[in-house]
């Protein structure tokens, strides 16, 4: 608690493979320091562990490469061992939306979070610190975070979600038609459970269903060994767009009315299930980008970036932190 004097060069708030980008590229010249409030590292594409071993990607299930800077940087991360190729039989079952056959599925080879992990591995990282209001002084940004500890830095990076965005820096932007009221972020409703007895061995299900979109058996990503199968659902948008709002109060109804799709879609027995948990992303992602990648205001060295300015995917985001980078250089 109270006031931290030391002057940062930058402060990143959030540790997104946004957040994480943007922090690798600055600390070759600057002093960086990242602030999240959730326990681990990632953002949109956490791990979310059930003990030392058994983990589920609770967030972005898996990527795939569509540019070709991004391409040359996962391939990368492949020949590290970082990353992987998630292998099996993937069932695409939606008849509205056109599979294209070509894109690979790349995972983390320990979870999801591992991209992020990479990238901070040497930096100063400051976990469960939720940031609750900034204040630009003279020449440097004040932050206060809910713990009442107080950090002062010469240049701010926010990479939350674009509501969080706007009510931390309405009041600073010169150009606040980036953060207009016209921004709607999609949900997602998360279910992680055991299954004690195992079915048929299928990586993943993309479904045709107003309710439940998406299906990953965990065991499928070759990173533990268990005798029973772990499943993470993904709700679709529109149904968690309606229930997000009241989902900690309903999480075990949401869980099952989820789960109960699960075994009426994969024509299963609806066996005992185990360790049943709900994870709600009120902010999952904008369905419609921005015309700018990011924003950067070098007068009051404030700077904004997100996968929300560029499209829904994870890539997007990475996207987004190389531009706001770019925009810096250019502007010192």
């Amino acid at each position: 608690n109270g006031c931290c004097w030391q002057m940062i060069d930058y402060c990143i708030i959030g540790s997104g493979i946004y957040g994480s980008k943007i922090a690798n590229l600055l600390k070759k010249k600057y002093q960086v320091a990242i602030y999240d409030k959730e326990r681990r590292p990632g953002g949109r594409s956490s791990f979310k562990r059930f003990d030392k071993k058994i983990g589920y990607d609770h967030g972005v299930q898996y990527i795939s490469p569509k540019t070709v800077k991004f391409k040359k940087f996962i391939n990368k991360l492949i020949k590290l061992g970082i990353l992987k190729k998630w292998g099996g039989t993937h069932l695409f079952l939606n008849n509205k939306i056109k599979e294209n056959k070509k894109h690979q599925k790349i995972i983390g080879t320990n979870g999801n979070n591992d991209i992020s992990k990479y990238l901070i591995k040497d930096i100063n990282c400051n976990f469960e610190s939720e940031l609750k209001k900034i204040k630009r002084k003279n020449l440097y940004w004040e932050l206060e975070f809910v713990s009442n500890k107080k950090i002062n830095c010469k240049n701010l990076i926010l990479t939350c979600p674009h509501p969080q965005a706007k009510k931390l820096t309405i009041k600073y932007l010169k150009d606040k038609s980036i953060l207009k009221n016209k921004i709607k972020m999609n949900a997602n409703i998360t279910v992680m459970f055991t299954l004690k007895k195992n079915i048929e061995k299928i990586s993943s299900y993309f479904f045709d269903d107003p309710i439940l979109g998406w299906a990953a058996l965990e065991n499928s990503k070759n990173r533990f060994k268990s005798r029973f199968n772990h499943w993470t659902l993904q709700s679709t948008s529109n149904w968690a767009n309606k229930k997000i709002n009241k989902n900690k109060k309903m999480k075990l109804i949401n869980s099952n009315i989820l789960i109960n799709r699960f075994f009426e879609l994969t024509n299963t027995k609806k066996e005992k299930l185990n360790n049943i948990l709900n994870h709600g992303w009120k902010y999952s992602y904008n369905p419609k980008p921005l015309k700018i990648k990011s924003y950067w205001d070098k007068k009051i060295k404030l700077g904004i970036c997100g996968d929300w300015f560029v499209g829904s995917r994870l890539e997007s985001g990475w996207i987004s932190a190389n531009d706001l980078y770019n925009k810096m250089k250019k502007s010192n």
